[in-house]
């Protein structure tokens, strides 16, 4: 197919040992158990808390704390959530490797695709059908972007069927549904005998002779294919069948009776399935509607290090991914291949939109990658007016009013007349890896402040670099990244308590933009960013999310510090993994999309959760660790609904109580209600007997929410008959559990 699992293992060889390096945050490891199978042999000791619904100290909760984060990373963008479902559909470009070469310092190309120029264009993806000859060429160009073209020389000859095809991103998924189809075509005037009746376009399986749905593009008398201009061609497949697996292709035939001798161009082969809330060029539906049911409040884009490029102008440049998508050139990517720039700037606005979703929109910041490894190239402090002018004119085009600003009505003639809501701008990405950010945030910072006051801009490094401090200004923001170890997580349950006190930033908020677990517990707690086996972690588990999960307990304990937090990577093609762990892995075909213990994690949390935050006082012996514990409250009146998306009925008070056990032994929980009562209990739990299990294809379900089902009733605990109320819980949490407990307050 696309590429080959040799370049995939390559790729992911080269990456991991540069592409991230998180500075770690000094925890107390000496005061907590690691999180292994090891570990919490001895009984603990009951836990006792009470909770006093009215006695204040209440704090409204984050409501955008739970969100996403996407870049095109392991093909999750350009054979991702981007809807198209042809592979190398405008010959924009290739793939390459980066890793060390014998004799040259850092990193440099090992593997190139298109073996002459780097990431430069090619053929693969598409195959030629009955006996035609496929080239790529320079002469006839689609436009200024697009300047290759595929050529199809068809033979004299040949008979029955001939055209091209499509093998799609490793396959194409094939279900019931209207398929859009659409290509540009141009003949070669001394190659076209004018007999064309008719071209067929098809979806069909490439392992059996089924053609799956076939559309027709008819041609009358003396109408040929222009070969003076460009023609685009569009049509829509109707598919009644669902094909028993991704291996399938796209088609365009001829009569080989008419076209023998002829030649024809084409450029810009496209095919969208339904896309999410069907948009023209929009976002693949199962993968948009995952992000969509996780919770997301936040939508973090379009990077990440793929914002920064290989070089300042392969940086992803916002105005290249607007308008038509033939003038969308593409870029070399910062994952080893090609973006299409087919998602762009105006794709995850409108899927902000579509999906009720906050933009966190991240500009370019005079920063680039190289591939010599993570020290890069910097606008210079005097050039800086340039980077500035750019983010200005992107923010523009976002926000301006359509009749009285140049980029607003630009926006506007590309079909979207009222301007978005952006209220976060992110500046740059991990800018910690430069020793230039010091002064190029001030400016930039600056310089939109003054064009735009309101809006909550984030700074991308703080205390990371150890050369160098930045001041983030009251009102701002901090996006801090952590790729770690489950208790390095556990250490941090309660880093945020005080912390705008403590370090001095009285006024600024924190963004959790990309955290996970990333390998298991070591005694030295040092990340080993190479992946070994036996250590790092390739799929989130059990494991991984019980020690994400405590610190975001710990976000959920602070929401007037941490406002937003996203997991990253978010998601990944099983057939390009460019890091691992992903919180959400796919293939071409949908039923193969596997949401993992981590997703689960976030979306319980994201679901089941209170207007406010609730004091919960420890009574007992039994402290933190290895339960961990939030409480927070929604009061609805009559018709209302829960404020943080969970249960609780037409009016009144719930509670919802989250507990997390990290240890191998249950823990006894009671939990005391002060001032109240209640009459109904219910809970959702995350567990597994092996806290190494994590969700693969073939068992997607293995860690996944489910009901709890040993619950004591009210009645039990009051030891009263039914319908009675009371005001105390006694309940065994499970060990190695995830746990929302959902009290409905009488």
């Amino acid at each position: 197919m696309y590429y080959t699992s040799l370049l995939v293992v390559l790729l992911q060889l080269s990456t991991a040992s540069w592409a991230r390096s998180v500075v770690r945050t000094p925890g107390k490891r000496q005061s907590f158990d690691f999180i292994n199978i090891t570990q919490y042999n001895s009984t603990p000791s009951p836990v006792e808390v009470s909770i006093a619904l009215n006695a204040g100290g209440r704090n409204q909760t984050a409501p955008l704390l739970y969100g996403w984060m996407h870049e095109d990373i392991s093909h999750s963008g350009d054979g991702g959530i981007y809807g198209e479902a042809l592979v190398n559909r405008a010959f924009q470009g290739s793939g390459a490797i980066i890793g060390p070469v014998p004799g040259i310092p850092g990193s440099s190309v090992q593997y190139s695709e298109n073996p002459i120029l780097p990431w430069g264009p090619v053929i693969t993806g598409w195959q030629g059908i009955g006996g035609v000859n496929l080239s790529l060429t320079l002469l006839h160009p689609l436009s200024d972007a697009l300047p290759v073209a595929l050529q199809m020389d068809i033979p004299w000859g040949v008979t029955g069927q001939v055209g091209i095809l499509n093998e799609g991103w490793w396959g194409i998924d094939v279900r019931p549904g209207t398929y859009n189809a659409s290509f540009y075509i141009l003949s070669n005037k001394p190659r076209n005998n004018g007999t064309l009746s008719h071209i067929d376009v098809s979806l069909r399986s490439n392992l059996t002779d089924d053609v799956w749905c076939t559309s027709t593009i008819p041609f009358s008398e003396g109408q040929n294919v222009s070969s003076f201009e460009w023609t685009q061609y569009q049509v829509q497949l109707e598919n009644s069948v669902k094909a028993p697996n991704s291996n399938n292709t796209f088609a365009i035939t001829f009569d080989a009776s008419e076209v023998a001798g002829n030649t024809y161009y084409f450029s810009l082969v496209s095919l969208f399935p339904e896309t999410f809330n069907n948009r023209p060029n929009g976002i693949r539906k199962d993968l948009g509607q995952a992000i969509v049911d996780l919770g997301t409040k936040i939508l973090r884009f379009p990077g990440g290090n793929n914002i920064e490029g290989y070089s300042i102008d392969q940086r992803w440049k916002w105005n290249e991914t607007i308008g038509p998508l033939k003038d969308r050139k593409g870029r070399v990517g910062d994952w080893g291949y090609t973006n299409t720039n087919g998602l762009g700037l105006m794709e995850y606005l409108q899927f902000c939109e579509d999906g009720g979703i906050e933009p966190v929109l991240a500009v370019y910041a005079g920063f680039s990658l190289d591939i010599w490894g993570q020290d890069g190239v910097s606008f210079p402090e005097d050039r800086m007016g340039d980077v500035l002018a750019d983010i200005l004119n992107e923010l523009e085009y976002v926000t301006g009013d359509a009749s009285t600003t140049t980029y607003g009505a630009l926006r506007s003639s590309h079909g979207h007349p009222d301007p978005f809501v952006l209220n976060y701008v992110e500046i740059g990405n991990e800018d910690w890896f430069s020793s230039t950010y010091p002064y190029r945030f001030p400016i930039l910072y600056q310089g939109i402040k003054q064009a735009y006051p309101n809006l909550t801009l984030i700074s991308t490094a703080y205390n990371e670099n150890a050369n160098y401090n930045i001041s983030i200004p009251q009102g701002g923001m901090w996006d801090t990244h952590h790729y770690e170890e489950p208790s390095f997580f556990l250490e941090g349950f309660d880093y945020w308590d005080n912390w705008q006190e403590t370090t001095g930033n009285e006024g600024v908020t924190v963004f959790v933009g990309e955290y996970s677990v990333f390998q298991v517990d070591t005694p030295d707690g040092v990340v080993n960013f190479s992946m070994p086996l036996g250590q790092h972690i390739f799929y989130p588990t059990l494991m991984a999310a019980i020690g994400e999960g405590v610190y975001l307990l710990g976000c959920e304990r602070n929401p007037g510090v941490v406002k937003m937090s996203s997991y990253a990577p978010s998601l990944v093609n099983l057939n390009w993994q460019n890091w691992t762990p992903d919180l959400v892995a796919f293939t071409a075909d949908h039923d193969q999309t596997v949401l993992s213990a981590s997703y689960y994690l976030q979306q319980v949390f994201a679901r089941y959760r209170g207007n406010e935050t609730l004091e919960v006082m420890n009574r007992g012996e039994g402290g933190f660790d290895p339960l961990w514990w939030v409480a927070t409250v929604t009061e609805t009146e009559e018709g209302g609904g829960g404020g943080g998306g969970g249960g609780g009925g037409d009016s009144g008070t719930t509670v919802y109580f989250k507990v997390i056990n990290s240890g191998n032994s249950s823990v006894d929980l009671t939990v005391e209600f002060v001032d109240g009562a209640f009459s109904e209990v219910n809970g959702t739990i995350l567990t597994h007997a092996d806290i190494g299990a994590f969700n693969y294809l073939g068992n997607a379900t293995a860690v996944s929410p489910a009901p709890i089902t040993n619950l004591p009733t009210a009645a039990a605990g009051a030891g009263q008959g039914e319908g009675e109320t009371t005001s105390t819980f006694n309940w065994a949490v499970p060990p190695w559990s995830i746990n929302v407990l959902e009290f409905r307050m009488s």
